[in-house]
């Protein structure tokens, strides 16, 4: 059985997509960029923006029931690979071990409203 996720704890789409995807036992995010959804703010600086995005995410995860410990693969889309070891220190943060999430981090030319970082997560419900 397939549901979507919906919750005012994360930013709503801004597009024809759901905030997330339930499948079974599986959770998959649509990307969370750093838009803050009690009032539609993007903090300016590259961790502020990582957090926001890892707070949506995990928002996302939490109204489907699952956590970020579920987590077993995240993408992480960034304007500028000199930001990599900023990103990973908020990262960190969120996902301590001791199994971490497989992980691809991809530059990009541009996100939408012009944002730093776009995250999105596939996770299993235990």
């Amino acid at each position: 059985m397939v549901s979507s996720i919906v919750t005012n704890a994360a930013p709503a789409a801004i597009g024809p997509y759901s905030q997330g995807i339930v499948f079974g036992n599986m959770v998959y995010t649509s990307g969370q960029i750093p838009v803050n959804p009690a009032d539609g703010s993007v903090p300016a600086s590259i961790e502020e923006q990582a957090t926001q995005s890892l707070n949506n995410v995990k928002a996302v995860l939490e109204a489907a029931g699952a956590s970020m410990d579920d987590v077993i693969k995240t993408t992480v889309f960034i304007q500028n690979m000199d930001d990599f070891a900023k990103i990973n220190s908020v990262y960190a943060a969120y996902f301590a071990g001791p199994i971490l999430p497989a992980r691809s981090c991809v530059e990009v030319a541009k996100l939408p409203k012009g944002v730093l970082i776009e995250i999105e997560a596939i996770a299993v419900k235990r």
